[in-house]
Formats: C-alpha cells, structure tokens, sequence
C-alpha cells in the first residue's frame, strides 16, 4: 500500500513540487492503480505462451554483401578542405 510518505519521497527523488491536496490525491490514485494490477496475480496464466510482443517479428537484417564504394574523388568533391585525400576538419580535441 501506498502512503503519503511514499509520495512525498517519490516526489522528492523526482524534483516535483506537490501541494498538500495533491498528495492525498495520487495517494488515492496510486493505491487504486496497485489494486487492479493485483488483480492479474489472480488470472490462470497456465496454458498463455509469453508474449513478448503483438506483432510476429522476424530477423529483417539483409545479407552483408560487399559493393563498390563511392569513389574517393566523388565522396571528397563538395569537401571545404581536404588534405591528402581525406576530409580536413578542425581539431576538436586539444593535447
């Protein structure tokens, strides 16, 4: 069971502000969302298979194939700077 005290904790790992009124509210809330989940401990699961989710899903990965590469003259047309046929970009990490 929930209590106020919960809430007020909850709300203070959270950084949330919460008027007095408030508290009891969730309290209430929170309590009533408890109760019906308790309520699915009391269906036979027995003969369910798990369900991991709604949808069938199959392994969509391609097969790797090894293709021509762009060339580098093309990939490095539109570069503002390059330098020794690569990409020239400013240093972002000092030493």
């Amino acid at each position: 069971m929930i209590t106020k005290k919960d809430v007020e904790h909850v709300a203070m790992l959270a950084r949330l502000e919460i008027e007095e009124g408030q508290k009891e509210v969730f309290t209430e809330q929170l309590n009533n969302i408890l109760e019906h989940i308790s309520k699915l401990n009391e269906v036979n699961t027995d003969n369910v298979p798990p369900t991991y989710h709604v949808l069938p899903q199959k392994n969509v990965w391609r097969e790797d194939k090894a293709l021509p590469s762009t060339p580098r003259e093309d990939a490095l047309a539109n570069a503002p700077e390059q330098e020794n046929g690569c990409f020239k970009v400013p240093k972002v990490i000092e030493s």
